[in-house]
């Protein structure tokens, strides 16, 4: 009994071990921030969501960056972005995309 009980334990810690992570993302207001400490939480993390003002309008706009491909989901690439952040315009980063998506919608658009 005793021997079922604690591989249950096992079981429900490992379990909630491995979906922490999954539900744990940073969220980066690059206004406030340097581009290596961005670069830094994205290296460390491997994913982040950035939040950033409008060039356009005062509103607010965030996505989620990445440090490498390995962050995206299957069937996804990167491809390169910037971001603005307290000590410059442009901060490179990383976003993931599907490529079979961004050719329909620049199909669409066209009409």
């Amino acid at each position: 009994m005793a021997r079922t009980l604690s591989r249950a334990l096992l079981a429900i810690t490992a379990s909630a071990m491995l979906a922490t992570p999954a539900l744990a993302i940073s969220r980066v207001n690059t206004a406030n921030a340097s581009c290596a400490s961005v670069k830094g939480v994205l290296q460390r993390e491997g994913a982040a969501i950035l939040r950033y003002p409008s060039s356009r309008s005062n509103k607010i706009l965030y996505d989620r960056y990445v440090s490498n491909r390995h962050s995206c989901i299957l069937g996804e690439i990167t491809k390169r972005a910037t971001v603005p952040t307290a000590d410059t315009a442009h901060c490179p980063v990383l976003k993931c995309y599907r490529p079979d998506r961004d050719r329909r919608s620049k199909f669409l658009r066209r009409f």
